[in-house]
């Protein structure tokens, strides 16, 4: 379900250099769009990464291997996604609004991710594990 968003976001971030106005960003702007660009790459990458690695080992009778990598890659292609997204917003408040905007979007977005991504659920699996 994550692929179509990074995919979206990736090619959102690829044209964005071809905006009439991204020549005159700033220099913060522009490594942090590399960041961000370079973040969705990297979330692509691992998201796809499981079902290239399941066509490459298929009838191979590899399942719990690739279960457990496939778990591994998605992940940290999710943690990257957030980043990516978190950074995007970051991205685009600072060459809309001031700093406190920027700063205060970027905390609540990356908050947002941290709880309902990874505290909510790793909070679950602890009192599973009771």
């Amino acid at each position: 379900m994550a692929l179509p968003g990074v995919q979206v976001l990736f090619a959102f971030l690829l044209v964005v250099p071809f905006n009439q106005r991204f020549p005159s960003v700033s220099d913060f702007d522009r490594k942090l769009y590399l960041g961000t660009l370079l973040c969705a790459a990297g979330a692509s990458a691992l998201l796809i990464a499981p079902t290239v690695h399941h066509r490459v080992v298929f009838r191979r009778q590899d399942k719990e291997n690739l279960v457990v990598v496939a778990n591994r890659l998605t992940l940290v292609g999710m943690a990257l996604l957030a980043v990516a997204m978190t950074a995007a917003i970051v991205l685009v408040t600072d060459v809309l609004f001031g700093p406190a905007t920027t700063i205060a979007a970027g905390a609540l977005v990356g908050l947002m991710f941290a709880v309902l991504w990874y505290a909510v659920p790793l909070r679950r699996r602890a009192s599973l594990d009771r």
